[in-house]
């Protein structure tokens, strides 16, 4: 439970911190609403006027959500009483709404400071009776209850309130959180960590900016990935074909040098760069092991770096525009 004499040091995002949020957001409308000439600046008034009638948006949230907490709590005095009031102020609309639609100028002005007097006297309960009560009556989890049921009816704030509680960042690599299936599993693979199907796959290895080719145990093709972009083209052809004839004799000792350093397992990777095309080509093989380091096979990845070379500083923006 919150401390009923402590209103104003709630979390961003409770309930009764979104009301004194929208309190701010009315009392400024209503130090408007108080100097405007209906007549010389009618379209003025209007504005303020619509504006000020989003306050429903607060009476609907107390009287959906917050009276029937505390009507759980054994306390209807709010609900009784209270809703009377929001009537009382919502009749007080209707009433200036007509004098607006005739244009009786005279009339507005006669009836807007009854509007601005409520509003502040109801406000006034609201802040010393209401709010430090329910704060008193309510635990925690009701007011989390509260807030998730508030998402339909909405606010006066012209953003979203903060998330009540509070979101924590977790890192990906200490978030533990089992979490149930909301994706379908339906034709999907399990991997190590997370559920695919063959065209998820298929659709992940052709848009990574990577030239990827797999060689198993046996030194025999086995896949490749079919960008849009490949560096060093490809074809099905190869699927089958030993390594060694899928490197023009100039590289191939290098290749099978490669591939027996990581066989005997003396080495894990291997790495190039050269220009092709007046680009520069990153070329990396890693030796692929199971979980006992058996050699299981190479991949090579091509990747041209030339746009990367030449990054400097720092970017956090988003630069589309």
């Amino acid at each position: 439970m919150y401390d009923k004499a402590n209103t104003t040091a709630l979390p961003e995002g409770h309930p009764v911190s979104i009301y004194y949020q929208e309190r701010e957001i009315i009392v400024g409308l209503l130090e408007e609403i108080a100097t405007v000439d209906p007549k010389e600046e009618f379209q003025k008034y209007t504005n303020i006027f619509n504006q000020l009638q989003t306050i429903e948006k607060r009476f609907a949230r107390k009287e959906n959500q917050l009276f029937p907490f505390l009507e759980k709590k054994g306390w209807n005095g709010p609900s009784q009483g209270m809703w009377s009031f929001h009537d009382n102020l919502r009749e007080q609309f209707r009433l200036l709404r007509k004098n607006m639609d005739a244009a009786a100028y005279d009339k507005i002005k006669t009836n807007t400071p009854f509007l601005v007097e409520g509003i502040y006297r109801l406000m006034g309960v609201e802040e010393n009776v209401l709010f430090p009560n329910a704060l008193e009556l309510l635990a925690e989890e009701d007011w989390i209850s509260m807030r998730k049921g508030e998402e339909e009816i909405g606010w006066m704030l012209a953003e979203t309130p903060a998330p009540f509680p509070a979101v924590e960042y977790i890192h990906p690599s200490e978030d533990f959180t089992k979490r149930e299936m909301t994706f379908s599993l339906e034709n999907t693979s399990h991997y190590d960590e997370g559920y695919m199907t063959v065209e998820q796959v298929n659709l992940l290895l052709k848009t990574m900016p990577l030239d990827l080719t797999f060689v198993d145990e046996n030194d025999k093709v086995i896949f490749y990935n079919r960008g849009e972009e490949r560096v060093f083209p490809r074809s099905a052809g190869i699927i089958g074909r030993e390594v060694k004839f899928c490197h023009p004799p100039k590289s191939v000792g290098t290749v099978l040098k490669i591939i027996e350093s990581f066989k005997n397992g003396t080495q894990n990777e291997a790495s190039f760069w050269i220009n092709f095309k007046e680009r520069l080509i990153y070329i990396r093989y890693f030796a692929v092991r199971d979980a006992d380091k058996n050699y299981k096979g190479v991949i090579e990845l091509s990747q041209d770096i030339t746009d990367i070379k030449k990054i400097e500083g720092e970017q956090r923006l988003l630069d589309w525009e």
